[in-house]
This record gives structure tokens, C-alpha cells and sequence, in this order.
């Protein structure tokens, strides 16, 4: 199964990404997490930043030659839910490209709610994002 968490990139540079998913009660995976109060999964979080990333690398003037994945995630923390009918904006940027195919990202997932100024984090960590091994 396949999850597209990526419904809309917002702007785009070489080492900044900022894309949007729109959370529906319609989504499958809220059927079960919760019923009675359905958030977006905070592995779904993380899969969001790590499909901005791919986007951005892939990108790039000097794409990667294979497909890359998640290796480590470093300093994650979540704060705020992500229900039904709001949107999950993802910033994620290039910190360091590595020697060994590698690259060093800083990601950060937040939300807005209606009547609140200002949007609340609702993940963010800094990962690197791997070649796939064969």
C-alpha cells in the first residue's frame, strides 16, 4: 500500500522544499487511529517529511542514481495532532550532502487551526536520507 503525502509542493529551490497534504476524513488509515478521534499517525508525519525530501533531492541538477529511503532520524519530537479537514505543511531543507551518497535533512510539519495566528509544530527532526541498498 502506498501513501501520497505529498498532495502539493508550495515552493522549491535547490536545498528548500515546502509541500502540503491535506488531511481528509476520507484517508484510510484514519479508520483506525483513533475512531472516536481520528489524528494523522505520526509515522505518516515522518513518511511526509521523507517524501519532501525525495522530491527535493531528486531534483536536483545532480539527481541521486538510485532511489533513496529513510536511515536515521535524529532529535524528533511531535507536538500538535493533525485532524481531519487540516493541512500539514512541510518544510524540509538540505543540510549537508555526504561523501557516501548520504544526505544530512532538517524537516519540520506544521498546522494551522482556524482562530489561531500563529501554526503549531506538529513534527520535527532532522533525518538523513539513504541510497536503497540492493
Amino acid at each position: 500500500m502506498h501513501f501520497d503525502l505529498v498532495d502539493r509542493v508550495l515552493e522549491q529551490s535547490p536545498d528548500r522544499i515546502v509541500t502540503i497534504k491535506n488531511v481528509t476524513a476520507a484517508e484510510e488509515y484514519l479508520q483506525d487511529h483513533f475512531p472516536q478521534f481520528p489524528v494523522l499517525p505520526g509515522v505518516l508525519m515522518v513518511e511526509s517529511l521523507v517524501q519532501a525530501a525525495r522530491r527535493l533531492l531528486d531534483s536536483r541538477p545532480d539527481p541521486p542514481s538510485t532511489r533513496l529511503v529513510l536511515g536515521s532520524v535524529r532529535a524528533l519530537k511531535y507536538g500538535s495532532f493533525v485532524r481531519p479537514g487540516e493541512t500539514l505543511r512541510v518544510e524540509v531543507t538540505l543540510h549537508k550532502a555526504n561523501p557516501d551518497g548520504t544526505f544530512d535533512m532538517k524537516g519540520e510539519g506544521t498546522v494551522s487551526r482556524d482562530g489561531t495566528s500563529e501554526p503549531a509544530t506538529a513534527v520535527s527532526g532532522r533525518f538523513t536520507m539513504r541510497p536503497m541498498s540492493a
